[in-house]
Order: C-alpha cells, then structure tokens, then sequence
C-alpha cells in the first residue's frame, strides 16, 4: 500500500468518526475534553455543540454535574498519560451515577492518529495535513 493510500484510509476513517461525533452532538450529547484549544479544533472541522472541560473542578463533582443533564456524553479527552487517566476516572464516575459515557470514538481517533498526533487540539491540523496530502479538500 502507498503512502498515499495508508493517508487517504486514515483520512477517511477520521472523517467517519468525526461525522459519528457530528451526531452525538446533533442529538445533543455532552463533548467532555480537557481545553479551550480542543475546542476550537473540533470547531474548524465543523463539529458544533455542547462541549464541556474536564479539568476545571473536581472530577467527582463535574460528573455528577453533568449526569445530572441526562445526556448523552462522548469522552474526547486526549491520548497521552493524562487523557488517558481522565477518561477512566470520568468513565467510572459517569458509570457509577448510571450514565454510560461513549469512548469508542476517542479510541478509534486514538488507534488511527497515534504516532501522529496524542491531542484533540492537533486534530483540525492533522486532519488539514491530511486532506493536503491526499488532494481532498472535503468540508
């Protein structure tokens, strides 16, 4: 396989996920990352929503807050050590106030990116890189 073909399947699979993100955030779920910045990254490639930071407060506190919203809630904090830490602790919270956190898509980013990239906040980036390097210029 080409570089370019490996470039165009991870583009594609990144765009696959971020359309998935699309509609959790269409449906109105909760998208916890850990900055500003992650936000405006998940912004410039088109994803709008009800995005909340999980590093302002006590993560105990934070989840019983957002649990309290009865949303859904996707995960998307970043895949270093400490993201990695994060999701667990929030996931466990979130599962002990009966609220089932989505991951699958952190985790599939994560796969995909992984030598790339380990943060939310490079995504729009690498994504731009991406698109660069395969001529498509979608959204």
């Amino acid at each position: 396989m080409s570089d370019l073909e490996i470039y165009r399947k991870r583009l594609e699979r990144i765009e696959e996920l971020l359309s998935e993100l699309s509609e959790y955030s269409g449906r109105g779920a909760i998208i916890i990352v850990e900055g500003k910045r992650d936000v405006l990254s998940l912004k410039r490639l088109g994803i709008e929503g009800n995005f909340e930071l999980a590093t302002h407060q006590s993560l105990f506190n934070f989840s019983e807050k957002i649990s309290r919203l009865g949303s859904e809630v996707v995960i998307l904090t970043d895949w270093d050590r400490r993201g990695d830490i994060l999701a667990i602790k929030l996931s466990e919270y979130f599962q002990s106030f009966g609220l089932k956190p989505e991951l699958e898509i952190r985790n599939k980013l994560r796969l995909i990116s992984q030598k790339e990239i380990k943060d939310v906040e490079s995504l729009y980036t690498y994504v731009s890189k991406l698109r660069l390097k395969t001529g498509s210029c979608s959204k």
